[in-house]
């Protein structure tokens, strides 16, 4: 069962088109990352899903219902969490006391104490929202993105202003709600964290989605020539290695192949029959990062238009207009 659908997707604002043709889907019980440069479309495409923008043509799908339809905004409110990067809370009131009243709006809420814990809150369960620091704050907005106990979770940026050791937590967290059947869907700009967290990924790319797959094998990356890297060896010239290789300016020798083991094989033997060693020596398959460059490179993002987004209601969902 798809928990998100989306066909043919369009919206324009004025003259410019935003989001061209767009189409994915995210099952159930996965976390699928939708990514993509400033001004692509992405946070449109996300505000229609969230039922905060009338689409202009397409089909979309939201736990079986169309977000844009009225009739069906408060069940989805129900049934489906949202974490926005401007929620806005009552900064006077507790961490418990804002988690806790947030709970009154569902009608079978996680149980508070549940999710103070879960989000790493326990120790500023008594702490007022104004005092929290920044990475703090992120968590409040994870827990009142949870605290419904949502099938579908929409998870806009969702460790900005985190430390290392803050944003693993975070994920572990994500990846519970996963297992737990909670579907995600995802935008981040770190590729590590999509790299992380992802089941699939979509990239989008001035309003259009460029390649889907999952991390490992989206535009081929699993078919990507690999990098061999290590130091040029004192005394050594690029013509002396026994393969072609790049180098730059460093010093840092650079073979990019497809099957790396026979390579390895030549450049080791090579290195020891000299009595070198090949300092730094990895292989490197490329990056999700890399992929996602490549991807959007062809695509000069425009500048995104002025959406005006909405308040946010008490219960932190943007309110329409």
């Amino acid at each position: 069962m798809n928990h998100v659908l989306v066909q043919d997707l369009r919206k324009s604002y004025r003259d410019k088109e935003a989001v061209r043709g767009v189409g994915f889907h995210v099952e159930a019980g996965e976390i699928f990352a939708l990514l993509g440069p400033n001004g692509a479309g992405k946070t449109t495409t996300l505000e229609i899903l969230e039922g905060f923008r009338q689409r202009d043509g397409g089909t979309v799908e939201v736990l079986g219902r169309d977000p844009g339809d009225r009739a069906h905004s408060g069940w989805l409110r129900r049934h489906v969490g949202l974490v926005l990067q401007d929620i806005a809370v009552e900064p006077y009131l507790t961490v418990r006391e804002t988690i806790a009243r947030n709970a009154g709006y569902y009608p079978a809420p996680r149980p508070v104490d549940e999710v103070v814990a879960l989000t790493g809150l326990t120790e500023k369960s008594r702490t007022r929202v104004k005092d929290l620091s920044g990475g703090q704050k992120r968590r409040l907005d994870l827990a009142l993105g949870i605290i419904g106990n949502p099938r579908l979770l929409f998870l806009d940026e969702p460790t900005t202003g985190f430390d290392p050791n803050a944003r693993h937590g975070a994920w572990d967290v994500v990846r519970n709600l996963r297992d737990t059947g909670t579907s995600i869907l995802l935008t981040t700009h770190y590729m590590d964290e999509a790299q992380a967290l992802a089941d699939r990924v979509a990239v989008i790319a001035a309003g259009r989605i460029v390649a889907t797959g999952t991390p490992a094998t989206i535009g081929g990356r699993d078919h990507a020539l690999k990098r061999i890297r290590f130091t040029l060896p004192d005394g050594c010239s690029p013509d002396d290695l026994p393969v072609p290789v790049d180098v730059e300016a460093d010093g840092t020798v650079t073979a990019s192949v497809a099957e790396p083991t026979r390579v390895l094989h030549q450049l080791t033997g090579w290195a020891l029959d000299r009595g070198l060693v090949l300092n730094g020596l990895t292989v490197e398959q490329p990056s999700l990062e890399d992929v996602y460059l490549g991807l959007t490179a062809d695509h000069e993002a425009a500048p995104a238009p002025d959406t005006e987004k909405s308040p946010l209601s008490a219960a932190g969902h943007r309110s329409t207009r």
